[in-house]
């Protein structure tokens, strides 16, 4: 199994929150990711929309993928979001790409999009590499 794919599985199954949250990614590449979210009931404020911590939760998740793409351990470091719209339907996608990459750090941009493909919000997020593989048994990194 490809590296990608591996790290793919991993998130997927043992993100905990995320998979009880119903969150998915869904395609990991070097410095990218995708991810789906299937907004429930509960995920829902007094307004029917989704909660913003919900979309951030989902954007962070996603960002996970690409900033853990190359191979070492990365942890979140700094975010920001901006809400462009409101969080409406079920469905939303996100997609994470690495815009600057040095030893120990990380810099992304992170969109999120509902099922009309329609801008939801922006974030930006920086990881912080910790030095270790992602994968222990593999001395390798990306």
């Amino acid at each position: 199994m490809e590296y990608f794919e591996k790290l793919q599985n991993f998130l997927n199954e043992f993100d905990r929150f995320a998979a009880a949250n119903q969150m998915r990614i869904t395609c990991i590449k070097e410095g990218y990711a995708e991810g789906v979210f299937t907004a429930a009931e509960e995920h829902r404020n007094g307004l029917n929309v989704v909660q913003g911590g919900a979309i951030y939760t989902f954007a962070d998740f996603v960002f996970a993928g690409a900033v853990n793409s190359f191979g070492e351990q990365a942890i979140g470091m700094n975010s920001n979001i901006s809400y462009v719209r409101p969080g409406l339907g079920t469905t939303f996608k996100a997609v994470a790409k690495i815009i600057s990459k040095g030893k120990r750090s990380a810099l992304a941009n992170v969109e999120v999009f509902d099922e009309n493909e329609k801008l939801i919000a922006y974030s930006t997020m920086t990881g912080f590499f910790l030095g270790k593989p992602f994968f222990p048994e593999n001395t390798e990194t990306k």
